[in-house]
């Protein structure tokens, strides 16, 4: 399959994503049923999208998935690249919790508000709590969110620090949480040990789209996914216990 058919093939699947994401804006208008079916396009899209862009997902300790069927939980992953979402997504249909200002960018805040994706402001402090306060409604509503504390993308090398306010959904809502652990073992069937062949997938920083788009459609990726034991809901435990708990549990992972 060469770059131009992978191209037009990625262009016709985002196409339908749009055209099967209007339709449900437009017949389904209870807010919880248009979102839960919003992501389930989602999902549905991004398993071909993954195959036009060759990334090939194994996941590790799929069991752990199960627990979704019985409650919702609060996600918790670590990021590294728009492909995240299409990785995620082919396991579940989760939502996803991405920046203002991914909403605000050109094309690529077309899909995560068709996606059904809820919003933070990273850099207005002022809003957060009221943020919290809807993710937890959602939460509550039966969504599974996915939250990458991280706060942005990174260079792939490890996983940086993370941000707590945002636990503090879960603790609202009273939900577990999940980890999960995105790490992209090889490009073109080697094994990736340098940040040359990170860059290729990783998107971050001051990386434009368009670009690394193109670049990364010119090569193959396996992408291992690691699928925690979940948290239980504790309401002993704070924030700021959790985000140390979830960054070691991930960091861990991500190094095994």
């Amino acid at each position: 399959m060469n770059k131009a058919f992978r191209f037009l093939g990625i262009i016709f699947w985002l196409a339908d994503f749009f055209v099967r994401g209007w339709i449900i804006k437009c017949c389904v208008r209870e807010p919880v049923r248009q979102r839960l079916a919003l992501a389930r396009n989602t999902s549905y899209i991004s398993t071909r999208l993954l195959k036009l862009f060759r990334i090939k997902v194994s996941i590790t300790n799929p069991e752990n998935l199960s627990c979704l069927k019985q409650k919702n939980h609060l996600i918790v992953s670590n990021h590294v690249s728009y492909t995240d979402i299409l990785v995620l997504a082919f396991c579940h249909p989760f939502i996803f919790i991405t920046s203002t200002e991914m909403a605000a960018s050109p094309f690529l805040g077309d899909i995560t508000r068709i996606g059904g994706s809820l919003f933070t402001n990273r850099k207005k402090h002022t809003s957060l709590p009221k943020e919290i306060e809807n993710f937890a409604a959602a939460l509550s509503a039966g969504f599974n969110l996915v939250l990458f504390p991280e706060g942005t993308s990174t260079n792939g090398e490890t996983i940086r620090e993370f941000r707590k306010s945002l636990f503090q959904t879960s603790i609202i809502a009273q939900k577990p949480i999940l980890p999960i652990c995105i790490r992209y073992k090889t490009l073109d069937g080697k094994p990736i040990q340098t940040q040359v062949q990170r860059d290729i997938i990783c998107w971050y920083g001051e990386m434009t789209f368009v670009p690394h788009f193109f670049k990364l459609i010119s090569h193959s990726a396996e992408a291992e996914v690691t699928i925690l034991k979940p948290i239980p809901y504790d309401p002993d435990k704070n924030r700021a216990q959790l985000c140390e708990t979830l960054h070691a549990q991930l960091l861990s992972a991500f190094h095994t």
